[in-house]
């Protein structure tokens, strides 16, 4: 394996200064505020970076920010076209029986879903929630099996559901960590299903109720996402903000009332925006570097990420950043294009950042006998000396 560490540095590091600010003087960073409430996380949107936590893995009562995922779910059916936004829902009698926050659809009715959606999302309707869940999966039960499946899928490792609404059962589970990799993953795969959230009322039956999401109100960068109260839970709040193109997801679990997780939800939200900065440092396809291949149609293969690369770094640091490439030095085609052939470290104050894999941009063909045969000839030669 061949690392290298000083010249590809100032190579790569080019790259990140051409896109960060100038300034030069890293700014001292405080601790994270004192936040009130039995688990929370801040974490950035692009880069899924955690900048605060306290208790961010350990399960606690969802409450109605259990919405998210059976939203998440009901995106999902609607994109691949599972579902319709102007399909009829029955409203049925165990839909319209549920206590709680309601949107009050009668029994027997049949409303559109894409009203029974804003019910759930604005209103935190247990009635609309049942409804959609019903109709998607015939049954409470079933839905929840579709919910558990997708939080495994998105790496949800800590949670469980039992129901689609969030009404108390103690079996019924979740993180603050687990809530923002859903709320991230709803905002990246289904942003115009997001938009809802952003909304302040909604209106049903001639029965308007406002968003509970007091930040809403406050807090003009802030466009979702989803409260939640139980006795058992607290008072919950999953929300998330955008400020000169950062976005930050804050989740706080088990305060002591509706004022407390909107004050303590913004303590976290300005101490990242303020503290923090969010940028892309590598664009998708983008050639990092080049390394030797042996046996191949072409004598090198460009490496660079599968994806377009974000970090989230104290602001003002990146000169403390330092970036390494390990690439195999061995390399023989054929190689397929995507295909892992190193690593890429960056780390800062000697703590590791992130590795992302270096992949091949580019296939390169098995070359004919007599190119191959060359080659054996070379490399054979190279291994005297």
């Amino acid at each position: 394996m061949l690392t290298f560490r000083h010249a590809p540095l100032v190579a790569l590091l080019g790259v990140m200064l051409a896109l960060l600010s100038t300034t030069t003087n890293a700014q001292m960073i405080p601790s994270a505020p004192n936040v009130e409430a039995r688990g929370y996380i801040l974490m950035d949107a692009a880069s899924g970076q955690i900048l605060v936590e306290h208790n961010a893995h350990e399960p606690l009562p969802p409450a109605s920010l259990t919405k998210i995922m059976t939203d998440y779910i009901v995106a999902r059916e609607l994109h691949q076209e599972n579902l319709a936004l102007d399909d009829k829902v029955t409203v049925s009698v165990n839909a319209w029986r549920m206590g709680g926050s309601k949107m009050f659809i009668r029994e027997g009715t049949q409303v559109d879903v894409e009203d029974l959606l804003r019910g759930l999302v604005i209103q935190s309707g247990n009635d609309a929630t049942v409804a959609l869940a019903e109709h998607i999966a015939g049954g409470e039960d079933a839905f929840a099996e579709m919910m558990n499946q997708q939080a495994q899928t998105l790496g949800m490792k800590n949670s469980y559901f039992v129901n689609a609404t969030g009404w108390p059962d103690e079996r019924q589970v979740t993180t603050a960590y687990d809530m923002a990799v859903l709320a991230r993953a709803l905002i990246r795969d289904f942003p115009e299903n997001y938009a809802l959230y952003r909304e302040k009322s909604f209106t049903y039956n001639n029965i308007t109720q406002q968003n509970r999401n007091l930040l809403l109100w406050r807090d003009p960068s802030v466009d979702g996402m989803k409260t939640g109260h139980t006795e058992a839970a607290g008072y919950c709040l999953v929300a998330s903000a955008e400020r000169e193109g950062m976005r930050l997801i804050s989740v706080v679990m088990g305060t002591d009332s509706e004022q407390a997780r909107a004050r303590e939800s913004q303590k976290l939200l300005n101490y990242g925006f303020r503290f923090f900065e969010s940028y892309q440092a590598y664009g998708a396809g983008e050639t990092l570097t080049t390394t030797r291949v042996w046996m191949g149609t072409e004598s090198e293969v460009a490496l660079g990420l599968d994806g377009r690369l974000m970090m989230t770094i104290p602001r003002g640091s990146h000169e403390t950043l330092n970036a390494e490439m390990t690439v195999n030095n061995d390399l023989r085609a054929p190689i397929e294009q995507g295909q892992r052939l190193g690593t890429l470290t960056i780390s800062q104050n000697g703590e590791v950042l992130l590795e992302k894999p270096l992949v091949a941009l580019t296939s390169v063909e098995e070359a004919g006998f007599f190119k191959r045969l060359w080659h054996h000839v070379v490399m054979f030669f190279s291994n005297l000396f």
